[in-house]
């Protein structure tokens, strides 16, 4: 144990293991979000490091996943207590039975997911009868859906070219694609190929934001028997992020700390990721006709997992999202 108990009596043995067992009784209750790793969790980085949880009282712990889908059953079963996961997820939980709620939006792809494609391609329209590769119910299915949208086509008018997103950028150098759909790195891997002239971004996400979007969430019963603990982590994520604003060089060693990358190599990751601030919340949990709304990106993801036979049924937007504690946050 402690030096101090090496020659001490047995009665300061027994008033310090009383004052132990006081210390404990009165820890900070602990929250336990899982979470991967992810640069767009940089608010959540920072708030652990510098335990900015404190004043309120609590003690959140980050338990880190290398299966995202092991996050959403986790929270499902109750095995954690919340979870950071893409929008997506959550509304496939909830078609299955899940009581889960998202309570805040954490961040949304701002140009971190793009269709790319070979120069000569300058509008959505042409890819009418194109080959386009991109992993099917992912992110990237969602943003050429979305893209099609835009100019009255979908994927039934494509030539869809199952591949992991890793793999677009070899198919496209190959002269095996002309057009693909990933994130970055690979989007700026496959533009600067052959000088920069051959491909460009043809859409991305920073034309459609908030389509794809990170999430918190919480099982529903959670919510109510423990407001308090939800209200810690959202606070947690808005103080972190006013920390990075303010303190950008050191907050950019704390994400990268989280990483497992280089400080300097931070910026470059986060700039194609957007966090909202809580004033902005309300856009993405009112109803609106802006990607930036779960009740458009839903639509959008809602109805490719239901046509490919995901889920079943196509749970209401309402269902998906608990908006009060941030809200009731806005109103003090």
């Amino acid at each position: 144990m402690s030096k101090f108990q090496v020659n001490a009596p047995r009665r300061a043995l027994s008033a310090l293991a009383a004052l132990l067992l006081a210390g404990s009784a009165h820890a900070a209750p602990t929250i336990k979000i899982g979470t991967v790793v992810w640069a767009g969790y940089g608010p959540f980085y920072v708030a652990d490091q510098l335990d900015l949880y404190k004043k309120s009282g609590f003690k959140v712990q980050l338990q880190v996943f290398n299966d995202p889908a092991l996050v959403t059953s986790s929270v499902t079963s109750g095995a954690i207590d919340g979870g950071m996961i893409t929008y997506d997820q959550a509304i496939s939980a909830v078609a299955r039975g899940s009581t889960m709620k998202v309570v805040m939006p954490i961040d949304y792809s701002n140009g971190g997911d793009a269709v790319v494609s070979t120069s000569d391609i300058t509008s959505v329209a042409q890819l009418k009868g194109m080959k386009v590769a991109y992993n099917p119910l992912s992110p990237s299915d969602f943003l050429i859906s979305y893209a099609l949208s835009t100019v009255k086509l979908g994927v039934q008018d494509i030539d869809p070219v199952a591949m992991p997103p890793e793999s677009v950028t070899a198919a496209m150098a190959s002269g095996g694609v002309k057009v693909g759909v990933t994130y970055e790195p690979s989007v700026s891997e496959i533009v600067k190929m052959e000088g920069g002239k051959k491909f460009h971004v043809l859409y991305s996400s920073k034309d459609a934001p908030g389509l794809i979007t990170d999430v918190l969430t919480f099982n529903a019963d959670y919510i109510a028997k423990h407001p308090a603990e939800v209200k810690a982590v959202i606070q947690g994520y808005v103080d972190g992020l006013a920390y990075m604003k303010a303190h950008p060089d050191e907050a950019a060693k704390m994400i990268g700390k989280a990483l497992g990358i280089p400080a300097e190599e931070v910026a470059g990751q986060l700039s194609g990721v957007y966090n909202p601030t809580l004033e902005e919340f309300g856009d993405v949990f009112g109803k609106s006709d802006k990607t930036t709304s779960l009740f458009v990106s839903g639509k959008v993801i809602s109805d490719i997992l239901k046509a490919k036979g995901e889920i079943e049924t196509v749970p209401a937007t309402e269902d998906t999202m608990d908006a009060s504690i941030s809200a009731g946050m806005l109103k003090k």
